[in-house]
């Protein structure tokens, strides 16, 4: 079994990316090690995170107050055809570095497994690719922000 697993100094730095990053819970796989690392939130903010998760994570990022009450009215799950979700927790980035072009726009066009966009976790980029062809219709974040598993990042028809 890697030391990884009872290592008190990468369980304090996962708990610190939760408090950085405002996530609920955080793992770390590594071979056959498993770090899983949760806070417990009060049930007034876990209702309020379920039930306007867009707006609530998209207000640091200085959207205009006037576009949040346009993303709740018709809001993107997971369940919606062509959403492509997170699969795994991190902090997303649409262009491979600062000041770059991004990897999508709305109403571009994407190939099968070319690259949408980036989740760092752990200090890791890791490459999400669209898992069809289309036109992308929806971007859900904005570069720099925090997403959980499952949530949905954007959509391609």
């Amino acid at each position: 079994m890697s030391g990884l697993s009872f290592d008190p100094d990468a369980i304090r730095a996962l708990a610190k990316i939760l408090r950085e990053t405002d996530l609920t819970e955080i793992e770390l796989v590594e071979n056959e090690s498993r770090v899983r690392v949760a806070r417990n939130l009060p049930a007034q903010q876990v209702v309020q995170a379920v039930a306007a998760p867009a707006p609530a994570a998209m207000a640091p990022a200085a959207m205009p107050a006037a576009a949040a009450p346009a993303a709740a009215s018709d809001e993107v799950t997971a369940a919606t055809p062509g959403a492509v979700t997170s699969p795994m927790v991190g902090v997303a980035y649409l262009s491979p570095e600062p000041g770059a072009a991004p990897f999508i726009t709305v109403g571009g066009k994407v190939a099968q497994g070319q690259t949408v966009l980036l989740i760092e976790a752990m200090k890791t980029f890791n490459q999400i690719k669209a898992p069809k062809a289309g036109t992308v219709t929806r971007i859900l974040i904005e570069s720099g922000m925090p997403v959980e598993f499952g949530e949905p990042l954007l959509v391609i028809e």
